[in-house]
């Protein structure tokens, strides 16, 4: 029987394909689309879920259900001796209390829930050092240990291209969304560790992203001094404008490899199609 494996949820961005390349399980996040429910890249597309979106469906987020985590963990658990399960942030969803709830009651040894307050692109930076640390002999308690740690260490900056799904999300009120529009606000926000925060205000794209570039730079210079990080480009936007945006990073930041990749839908959900983010992980 092998030792250690990892399983994630689609809240990491991981695709089912990617998740057999890389020998890993995705559990697949519920949505509910006009009352019928979805399961994120299973029974919704990335395509679909965007048509729906701009169509005004009424879009919910939801958590997978006990039965299906217990279920994908014992077959996981046939195979494996241990599983490091790493659920998106605990302050954004109860999703992770459910599993830690479950991991306590009936796989005590067997299964290690991962709380290190993440999701999206740093989430996924999470699912992959947790590979390297099985790989280099480290037992599910060792590497749970090591990534709550280090659960802090991580930065996203997100700008949306329009206030609607803030609005409807409740985030911000229709007067403010209102006057929003009509001064071409852009409100920057940003997720470090247990939720999405406001950020900044500014006014158009060009002075967003220069205040997500600025805030990473920020960051870089302190938060992470003298620290190995990875950088990454995210978006909901057009593949062309996330190469772009991706650019604009690799001209501020010429010394870093950029990896890019798509937010989450459970982020897209509340932000809308359009946005972009520029986020880092400290290297373990």
């Amino acid at each position: 029987m092998k030792k250690v494996t990892v399983i994630t949820d689609s809240n990491s961005g991981i695709t089912q394909m990617q998740a057999k390349e890389m020998g890993i399980s995705v559990l697949p996040m519920p949505f509910f689309i006009d009352g019928e429910l979805y399961l994120e890249d299973i029974t919704l597309t990335q395509e679909e879920f965007y048509r729906k979106l701009q169509d005004n469906s009424s879009i919910t987020t939801s958590q997978p259900s006990p039965g299906d985590v217990i279920s994908l963990w014992d077959k996981t658990l046939e195979e494996y001796e241990e599983i490091v399960y790493i659920p998106m942030s605990s302050g954004l969803s109860s999703s992770c209390e459910t599993a830690m709830m479950l991991a306590e009651e009936d796989y005590e040894g067997k299964v290690f829930v991962v709380n290190n307050q993440r999701i999206s692109v740093t989430q996924r930076q999470s699912v992959l050092d947790a590979l390297e640390l099985a790989k280099a002999g480290k037992s599910g308690a060792e590497i749970k240990a090591i990534l709550e740690e280090n659960k802090f260490q991580s930065s996203i900056y997100i700008t949306v291209d329009t206030l609607k799904y803030l609005k409807k999300g409740g985030r911000i009120t229709p007067a403010a969304a209102a006057i929003g529009t009509v001064l071409n606000l852009k409100p920057v926000l940003q997720i470090q560790g247990e939720k999405l925060d406001a950020y900044a205000k500014v006014r158009g794209w060009k002075q967003a992203k220069k205040a997500m570039l600025d805030a990473m730079e920020k960051d870089l210079l302190h938060r992470f001094e003298n620290q190995k990080v990875h950088l990454e480009a995210a978006y909901t936007c057009s593949e062309e404008e996330a190469l772009a945006w991706k650019e604009e990073i690799e001209d501020r930041f010429p010394n870093y490899k950029v990896q890019m990749d798509k937010l989450s839908l459970s982020v897209a959900c509340h932000i809308g199609p359009g946005s972009m983010a520029i986020a880092c992980s400290k290297e373990l």
